[in-house]
């Protein structure tokens, strides 16, 4: 029996699972297709992490690193759903209620001083942030807007805001002292061994990292952000902030870049509080309240201490005299500052683009925006994108052309922040890179606390994004721009492969360019609005920023891209949209009993994954589940069958009724394969005949709060009762 395995995710993709999966079972099934999953959630991480502390009931396989195993071999099939890559708040509160549920997992080390705690922090960090994708990523992205997608957003266009042409909204970026203008690059002559390690103006040796493994023609790049030209380019940002009268917001990724932005969020908070640390700083720290952890961990824990409530009043009177920050929930008074996982830059930046370059304020009321992108590394392709709507006004979906990415990411090749590769310095000193025959290769002169870091990108990964930017250019007779920039360090060295990769394809009539960020973003835009495509292939920090950018702009949503990922053995792996809404989804289903998550880029995915089967197995069910699941997805759109955002409507169990009721009639009309016709006839018969029951079954329970069991881990007895509440539908599914 050919096999999918079906990732069991977290927040409201995972929700949606309990209701989607039994009607992906059932029609793969029926094609003699197996479907299995696979926990990679945070939670079944975490529990993966200490089977030695657990019960043999409470145990988990390691399914992360039985998947990556499964990504190099060619019969790979994986439909991965978004997941948690969780920032130290995020593991903090999912550690919490695991014990809370009575899984002895161990706290987690604030300052890991023993061995046993050394050993559990590093058993922590391989859950922490993007630890899902570099394994699972075996191969680049090919990310686009179905045609579907797209036809539907130009005859439904999402709300656009309008742009002022004297917005005062704008990036603010460092652009010297940072990751960008102190980037060097170092090309391996030979597979070998580096180390990387600092020299401290003492002469003190500390090995940083003790063995590198690199292979022949591997890209190594090093680089550091410097802390005080962080602090002073902060300090200037709030005054320029509080002088043009807008809202200060910082935008980072303190997930994916799971040690460097976490660290610079903690200088943000530090700097807009400086006074407050000033006087109160030790106590704090005493106390394991760190600015990194954001204002919410902070005033969580100020309750604790004897002076706690003069110490929050005086952060409330600070931010009081400050400038207004953006804020997360104006309602709720959380802001831009309050929990560094709140403010993701590839999510936050396209929705404030697409509402005119504004963010929502203190009182509620949208304002422009001084958006702080502290590295310069791409804040320019938001800036560009800035300067083209206060000149030009807002994109208008219905005419506009789209922009898919191919992405370099195998092998986690440029996983800036994401690994063991990046440091806070302790001393000043020098931090170099060494082969294993003593010669330094890379070095820096650092301070205390500059962020340093390298990233390593491997040569077959450069050469097969190359391989497929001509093929995706090709297929569609679309121009291609790698966004690439000659004065960047490691850009250069891309540079350099890429013209030497481009030579070994036939590229005879395509259109193909290397362009800067900033200028390839303008490039594009002048094409967009012209109604015209472009594909942008980009490193993987710039394929994470662009598959959200685009999208938001194009179709309302990254949630509802096609992103397939063809791994480099052979195999598929199939991801299923963005999942940055997903915490406020989980909260309205556990208040209100009503999911408003969109399954649309699973339904995608899905229909890749049963055409890679089909392909790659011949098994000819496969392509016709793929065939008439597509179809069924357009009419889907069509008749909007999308969850709505208010209650009565349908939410995503119901859209889950319409998909499966619009694809058994698919299967049931086709006439390439008879016996799944005749199978799947009886069901399509019982769907159309139950939909008043079954709509009136799903509305029913909308409007009461509903108990999961848990947020990191829900109760699957729990979820499942309430993600599969309509007992028509259940009959259908389950026993047709």
């Amino acid at each position: 029996m050919s096999t999918i395995i079906y990732t069991h995710t977290d927040e409201a993709p995972l929700l949606a699972t309990y209701s989607f999966l039994p009607i992906v079972e059932r029609f793969a099934a029926t094609a003699g297709i197996d479907v299995e999953t696979r926990d990679i959630s945070l939670a079944g991480r975490i529990i993966a992490q200490f089977p030695e502390r657990l019960r043999e009931d409470q145990r988990l396989d390691d399914a992360l690193a039985e998947l990556g195993r499964l990504a190099e071999d060619p019969s790979a099939n994986i439909i991965k759903l978004p997941n948690v890559s969780a920032s130290t708040p995020q593991l903090k509160a999912a550690i919490a209620e695991l014990r809370a549920q009575g899984v002895d997992v161990p706290e987690l080390p604030e300052d890991p001083s023993t061995p046993e705690e050394r050993e559990i922090a590093s058993r922590y960090d391989r859950v922490k942030g993007s630890a899902v994708n570099p394994v699972l990523r075996q191969g680049n992205s090919d990310r686009r807007a179905p045609a579907a997608v797209k036809a539907y957003a130009k005859a439904h266009p999402h709300s656009m805001g309008a742009w002022s042409a004297d917005s005062k909204t704008r990036v603010a970026t460092l652009g010297h002292d940072d990751f960008f203008s102190t980037e060097r690059s170092y090309v391996s002559p030979s597979a070998g061994t580096l180390r990387i390690e600092h020299v401290a103006d003492d002469g003190t040796v500390t090995v940083l990292k003790e063995s590198l493994p690199v292979q022949e023609g591997e890209v190594i790049d090093a680089s550091f952000l410097s802390a005080s030209a962080l602090d002073a380019f902060l300090a200037d940002a709030l005054a320029q902030a509080a002088a043009d009268g807008v809202l200060f917001s910082a935008h980072l990724k303190a997930t994916m870049m799971k040690v460097s932005d976490p660290i610079i969020f903690g200088h943000v908070v530090t700097v807009y509080f400086a006074d407050v640390f000033d006087r109160y700083g030790e106590q704090l720290a005493a106390a394991g309240l760190r600015a990194r952890d954001g204002l919410g961990a902070i005033y969580a824990g100020l309750d604790a201490l004897p002076d706690g409530a003069e110490i929050r009043a005086a952060f409330d009177a600070a931010l009081a005299s400050g400038p207004d920050l953006a804020m997360v929930d104006s309602d709720r008074g959380i802001t831009n500052l309050h929990v560094p996982s709140d403010v993701i830059v590839d999510a936050s930046m396209p929705a404030m683009i697409r509402i005119g370059g504004h963010m929502w304020g203190p009182d509620g009321e949208e304002r422009d925006t001084l958006a702080v992108i502290p590295d310069s590394s791409y804040a320019g392709v938001y800036q560009a994108v800035i300067e083209d709507c206060i000149a030009n006004g807002a994109l208008d979906p219905r005419t506009m052309g789209t922009v898919p990415n191919v992405g370099l990411m195998a092998q986690k090749a440029e996983e800036y922040g994401s690994h063991d590769k990046t440091f806070e310095i302790a001393a000043p000193g020098t931090v170099r890179v060494v082969t294993d025959g003593g010669e330094t290769v890379l070095e820096h002169a650092v301070q205390a606390g500059d962020i340093w870091r390298a990233c390593q990108t491997k040569d077959a990964p450069i050469r097969d994004w190359v391989k497929l930017a001509v093929t995706r250019a090709r297929l569609s007779d679309t121009p291609a721009v790698f966004w690439l920039d000659e004065n960047r360090a490691h850009d250069a060295e891309l540079i350099a492969k890429v013209t030497e990769y481009l030579a070994e394809h036939d590229t005879t009539g395509l259109d193909i360019r290397i362009l800067p960020p900033a200028e390839a973003t303008r490039f594009s835009l002048e094409r967009i609005r012209r109604g015209e495509d472009t594909i942008s292939v980009t490193g993987n920090v710039l394929r994470d920023y662009n598959t959200d950018l685009f999208p938001i702009l194009e179709v309302g949503t990254s949630a509802k891209m096609l992103s397939i990922v063809p791994l480099m053995a052979g195999g598929g792996l199939f991801e299923t949209g963005a999942g940055g809404s997903a915490p406020k989804h989980v909260q309205q289903l556990v208040e209100q009993n009503y999911l408003r998550w969109d399954s649309l880029g699973e339904f995608f995915a899905l229909a890749a994954s049963f055409e890679h089967l089909a392909q790659s197995t011949g098994n000819t069910a496969a392509q016709v589940l793929a065939d008439t699941l597509d179809a069924a997805t357009g009419t889907f759109l069509n008749e909007d069958r999308s969850p709505g955002r208010r209650l009565g409507t349908i939410d995503n169990r119901g859209s889950h009724y319409y998909l499966a009721r619009y694809w058994a009639q698919e299967l049931a009309a086709q006439t390439v394969d008879r016996e799944l016709a005749a199978a799947f006839a009886p069901l399509a018969e019982a769907l159309v005949a139950g939909e008043e029951a079954i709509v009136a079954e799903l509305n029913a329970v909308q409007g009461s709060a509903v108990d999961i069991g848990g947020y990191y881990r829900p109760d699957s007895a729990k979820a499942t009762a309430v993600m599969r509440p309509s007992a028509t539908l259940n009959a259908a599914i389950d026993g047709a």
